[in-house]
């Protein structure tokens, strides 16, 4: 039954990403808008295998987990409905947090960062995965299978909730009305990959927008009267963006930050700090950025 979810899903929604992909690519040529290149789409179905190589390959590792930790549940849900609301709600609300604790620690930054990296907004980056996520992304995921909810289940979940965090990449679809307060949208997911200062760091959820709202990461895109146009990618550019340096560039960019001579708090701080940090304020994290940016315009008025 678990696998005939799985398959039914895949047969939904790989007609769907081609079918809006190709759209969008004809739409973006009919408007004159330079949304694709060749590059950075093959980037990104590079990454995307990548990452679905690791998963499958560590998959029966985490379900294994979470089926021992299920043993343990201390809930038992059951009506239907509330079993499979509650694990949406539940999913979306940890996947906040990973995806928090992934742009606030540089440790997991260096993997997410590949996810960031590409200039360019269209439905495909939504495939440009965080490559080694996999290996311990199951973690923040191991209290719903405390809560009572079934190892197969949050698989697929997890798999049907990353169908609309991948729709989102699109610069086709403007406001969506009152669903602006209550998923993510295509606006709040153009302000996550953008690298001004007011939006670095913001929209975390991949389904629902109100963890944002709730635990301040929130804002809206900002009409282009009163703020500057998005601008898509990393704050540094990758200096050499190929194959082998899109997924590791800032694990070496950690090695030669911790091998200054400093104090080891200051290298702690280099692995694990925001990305950003550093020891003589040579460079800036987000919220120094967005800062230095808000005295910049208030001395221009």
């Amino acid at each position: 039954m678990e696998s005939l979810k799985e398959q039914l899903l895949l047969l939904i929604s790989t007609p769907l990403y081609i079918g809006v992909i190709l759209l969008e690519m004809v739409f973006s040529h009919y408007k004159h808008r330079k949304a694709y290149t060749l590059w950075d789409t093959l980037t990104n179905l590079y990454l995307m295998i990548l990452n679905s190589g690791i998963d499958l390959l560590f998959r029966a590792v985490y379900v294994v987990i979470f089926q021992i930790l299920y043993q343990y549940r201390v809930l038992e849900i059951q009506s239907p409905f509330w079993y499979w609301f509650w694990l949406v709600v539940g999913m979306d609300f940890l996947y906040y947090w990973l995806h928090r604790v992934d742009h606030f620690c540089r440790f997991f930054w260096a993997v997410h960062v590949t996810h960031h990296s590409s200039n360019h907004f269209n439905l495909t980056v939504g495939f440009r995965s965080s490559v080694f996520q996999p290996l311990y992304r199951f973690i923040y995921f191991i209290p719903l299978a405390l809560c009572g909810f079934k190892p197969l289940d949050i698989v697929f979940i997890f798999s049907a909730t990353q169908i609309w965090g991948i729709l989102v990449h699109t610069e086709f679809v403007k406001k969506m009305g009152w669903l602006e307060y209550i998923l993510v949208t295509p606006s709040h997911h153009r302000v996550h990959h953008a690298y001004n200062p007011l939006y670095l760091d913001r929209n975390m959820g991949m389904f629902l927008i109100i963890w944002d709202m709730m635990f301040g990461t929130f804002q809206k895109e900002m009409p282009v009267e009163e703020y500057d146009s998005i601008k898509y990618g990393l704050t540094k550019p990758i200096d050499k963006p190929n194959a082998v340096n899109i997924v590791f560039h800032e694990w070496s960019n950690i090695l030669k930050d911790i091998r200054q001579k400093i104090s080891l708090k200051a290298k702690f701080m280099y692995i694990f700090g925001p990305p950003g940090w550093s020891h003589d304020g040579s460079r800036q994290t987000s919220n120094q950025l967005r800062d230095m940016e808000a005295v910049e315009r208030k001395q221009a008025v």
